[in-house]
C-alpha cells in the first residue's frame, strides 16, 4: 500500500526522493529498445512496422477505414445512452476549445513600420491513442476536437489493436464524430516511429501527440531530437495524481480518485499530502474497502505501491510541495480550495474542491486531459488548439518607415561585422533618396 511519510522528519535528499517518479518509467532499457525500433524503421519501412507489432501486440498493422458501413457497425454494437455520453463530451470538449484564443495580432511600431503575428495550422499530426489494456476512446476526441478547430487538414490516428486484433467500437465512433477517414491499427514505439519516418502506409507528421505508457513517451521524446523530425506536444506518460486534503475532505472521494488513476497503469504514480493524521487512517481503510470490487483492482493495487501520503504541517506547506512536484493532476480537497489556486504554479490541470472528480477532467468538463507527466508541467503545457498551430509575423515597410529603420538597422549590422546586411538598409535609404 502507499507509503507514509511525514514531511517535517525528512532530510532534504529524502524529500527530494519522495517527490521522484519511479524509476522503471525512465530506464535505459526503454531508451535502448526504443532506438532499435527507430533504427529499424528508418531503414526497413512498413516490413520493420510489421515485424515489431507481431512481436509486440500480435498482430499485423493495418489501415482501417472508416466507411459508413464500418461506422455503422460500431454504431450498432453499443448501447444508445453510452453513444449519447460520447456526443455530450465531444460537445463539451469542443465547446472549451473554440474559445480559446488564438488569433493573431498586428500593431504599427512606427509611422511605415507595420508588423503582425499569423497563425497557421500544421499540415499533418499524428495522434496516438492508447488502447492496449484500456481502450481510451476519450483520448482521441482530447486530441482531434483541438486539432480540428485549429484547422489541420491530415489527422493521422494510430491506436494498437486490442486481443483479438480488433478495434475498440468506441474508437471507431469517437473517429467517426471527429470526422476522421480512417484509423492505423499499429501501437507502441513502432506507431511512433512510422509517424516520425514516414513509410509507404503511414505519412510523416509535423507532430506527435497523445498520451502512452514509457515506451511511447521515449519514442516520442527520441523522434522529436531526429533531423527533420517531428515535435511533439509533450511528454505524456503513466498518469499520476496529488490530492491536497484536509480535515474537511471526505475519505471515500479522495480513496476513489486515488483510485481512478491508479487503476491507469502499473506505473501511475498518486500522492496524498495533507494535514490531517485522521484523514490518511480513514483514506487507508477506505482504499482496501474500494479495492474490494474494483475490476482493475491487481493493478490499482500495484501502482499504489509506489504512491505516497505525505503528512504536512499546513496547507501552504502543501502546495510548496505540489510546486515542486508539478503534479499532472491536481485535486484541492480542502476547505476554501478556490483560494489556493493563485498559489499554484506548476500542474498539468487543477481541480478545484471536492465536487471537481479528475474523472470529470478525463471525459466530459471539456479542457484536453492529454497532460505533461513526470514533472514536465514545469516547462510544458497541456493539449490545446495552440498545440496544432504555429506562428509566423509579417513586417510590412512602406516609404515613410525607411528612414529611421534604414539607418537603425545599417549601424547594428555594421557593428556586428555584417557588411552585406548593411548594404540591403543602404540601397533602400539611396533609392529612397533618389525618389524625392
Amino acid at each position: 500500500m502507499m507509503q507514509l511519510l511525514k514531511w517535517s522528519e525528512l532530510s532534504d535528499e529524502s524529500r527530494i526522493a519522495a517527490l521522484a517518479r519511479p524509476e522503471s518509467r525512465q530506464s535505459a532499457s526503454v531508451t535502448d529498445v526504443v532506438r532499435t525500433v527507430f533504427e529499424a524503421v528508418t531503414q526497413e519501412g512498413d516490413a520493420a512496422v510489421a515485424r515489431f507489432a507481431q512481436e509486440f501486440d500480435g498482430f499485423a498493422p493495418r489501415r482501417l477505414e472508416l466507411t459508413e458501413r464500418v461506422v455503422a457497425a460500431a454504431r450498432n454494437s453499443v448501447d444508445q445512452a453510452d453513444y449519447e455520453a460520447l456526443q455530450a463530451a465531444a460537445r463539451n470538449i469542443e465547446m472549451f476549445h473554440k474559445a480559446e484564443p488564438v488569433d493573431g495580432y498586428e500593431t504599427d511600431i512606427a509611422p511605415g513600420l507595420r508588423c503582425a503575428r499569423v497563425m497557421r495550422p500544421l499540415r499533418a499530426v499524428g495522434l496516438y491513442v492508447p488502447g492496449g489494456t484500456a481502450p481510451l476512446f476519450s483520448t482521441l476526441l482530447m486530441l482531434a476536437i483541438p486539432a480540428l478547430i485549429a484547422g489541420v487538414d491530415e489527422i493521422i490516428i494510430c491506436t494498437p489493436p486490442d486481443k483479438n486484433g480488433n478495434v475498440h467500437p468506441f474508437i471507431i465512433l469517437a473517429a467517426a464524430v471527429c470526422r476522421i477517414p480512417a484509423i492505423y491499427v499499429v501501437g507502441g514505439t513502432q506507431a511512433v516511429a512510422a509517424l516520425s519516418t514516414g513509410t509507404d502506409m503511414i505519412p510523416k507528421v509535423d507532430i506527435i501527440a497523445g498520451p502512452g505508457n514509457a515506451y511511447v513517451t521515449a519514442a516520442k521524446t527520441y523522434a522529436a531530437s531526429l533531423p527533420d523530425g517531428p515535435v511533439i506536444d509533450m511528454p505524456a506518460g503513466p498518469s499520476e495524481l496529488m490530492v491536497i486534503a484536509d480535515d474537511t475532505a471526505d475519505p471515500g472521494i479522495v480513496a476513489a480518485d486515488l483510485l481512478s488513476q491508479a487503476e491507469h497503469d502499473v506505473m501511475a504514480q498518486v500522492v496524498l499530502v495533507t494535514t490531517s493524521d485522521e484523514l490518511i487512517a480513514a483514506v487507508q481503510v477506505e482504499l482496501e474497502r474500494q479495492l474490494q470490487t474494483l475490476p482493475r483492482a491487481e493493478i490499482a493495487r500495484e501502482a499504489l505501491g509506489n504512491g505516497k501520503i505525505i503528512l504536512v504541517q499546513g496547507i501552504q506547506e502543501a502546495v510548496s510541495i505540489s510546486n515542486q512536484y508539478a503534479p499532472e493532476h491536481l485535486s484541492l480537497n480542502t476547505h476554501a480550495a478556490d483560494k489556493l489556486v493563485d498559489m499554484i504554479s506548476t500542474a498539468g490541470t487543477v481541480f478545484v474542491g471536492g465536487w471537481a472528480a479528475e474523472t470529470f477532467g478525463d471525459y466530459a468538463a471539456g479542457p484536453s486531459h492529454v497532460l505533461p507527466t513526470d514533472g514536465a508541467a514545469r516547462k510544458w503545457s497541456g493539449v490545446c488548439v495552440a498545440t496544432f498551430l504555429r506562428s509566423m509575423t509579417v513586417q510590412q515597410v512602406t516609404q515613410a518607415g525607411i528612414q529611421g529603420l534604414a539607418e537603425t538597422s545599417a549601424r547594428l549590422a555594421r557593428l556586428e561585422g555584417l557588411e552585406a546586411h548593411a548594404r540591403a538598409a543602404d540601397i533602400r535609404l539611396a533609392t529612397l533618396g533618389g525618389l524625392t
